[in-house]
């Protein structure tokens, strides 16, 4: 697979990026267009560095062009969201598993944000709110200006949205206190979670458990129930590697904030055919 890394300082405005970046890598016009389309390109230009995805876009003279090229992150499918509602301002989206939350400097096509760009009617800018583990599902947030990006990272960061979550994880929950409360600090910060029993399966080998999370650290339900000795079901990180052929069972099933366009506490909740059961 083609693996490329080249950064090109413009001394000549002569041209567009495409032919730049043909002439400093050899690829074809039509791979670096594709590379562009889907989040491979950027720009700087002063202490901007941006994405850049129009072939006809005009350089200037000290700019510079980046490419970050892999061709197996290029060649990747994204698995295909469903919007819940659409605000206008935010939409509300389930993401399913293997879809990323934000992209990176290889690529932004597999997220949640570039498929509601592309997607919603009218067409909008997007922005990340908050993140769900790429390996997980459920509903995240889609912000399409910079000024409700902030305002609903604000309500995150204030602690002033309700989040839970439903897990399938190995063996049998019951022996806890009910719920279990988790106050296990995640790389030096705070995290707490709650967890609450909500049924186990003939065998004991599963319990189906109802999660309700007060901050939001990096893998923070999967390392909490980790720690309890119950992993979530098809966890390859955090789970010793049992269930390899299992999607991660952790769906992110409901989301209540004070909307800041109504003005009005909303809730938004999967259907429970999108939920893990026993």
């Amino acid at each position: 697979m083609i693996h490329i890394e080249k950064h090109v300082l413009i001394e000549s405005p002569e041209g567009g990026p495409v032919d730049v970046l043909h002439r400093a890598t050899g690829l074809s016009k039509q791979r670096i267009k594709l590379a562009m389309s889907q989040g491979a390109v950027w720009v700087t230009r002063g202490r901007n560095t941006q994405r850049l995805r129009r072939a006809k876009r005009a350089l200037r003279k000290g700019d510079e062009v980046h490419l970050y090229y892999d061709a197996e992150i290029l060649a990747e499918v994204p698995a295909e969201p469903t919007l819940i509602a659409d605000v206008g301002s935010y939409s509300v989206w389930r993401k399913p598993f293997g879809l990323r939350s934000q992209g990176s400097k290889w690529g932004d096509h597999c997220t949640v944000v570039r498929w509601a760009e592309r997607h919603l009617q009218p067409e909008r800018s997007a922005f990340t709110v908050h993140r769900l583990d790429r390996a997980a599902n459920g509903l995240i947030l889609v912000a399409h200006s910079r000024a409700m990006a902030a305002a609903l990272s604000g309500l995150f960061q204030e602690r002033r949205v309700e989040k839970r979550y439903r897990a399938l994880v190995t063996g049998d929950f019951s022996p806890q206190p009910n719920p279990v409360r988790v106050e296990q600090p995640i790389d030096g910060k705070e995290a707490i979670s709650e967890f609450s029993l909500k049924g186990v399966s003939a065998d004991g080998d599963r319990s189906l458990v109802d999660i309700r999370i007060e901050t939001g650290r990096k893998h923070q339900v999967r390392r909490h129930l980790s720690g309890l000795g119950h992993p979530v079901v098809g966890d390859r990180l955090y789970g010793g590697g049992e269930d390899d052929a299992v999607d991660l069972l952790l769906t992110a099933y409901l989301l209540a904030f004070h909307c800041p366009v109504n003005d009005e506490r909303v809730e938004y909740r999967l259907a429970a055919e999108w939920l893990p059961t026993l």
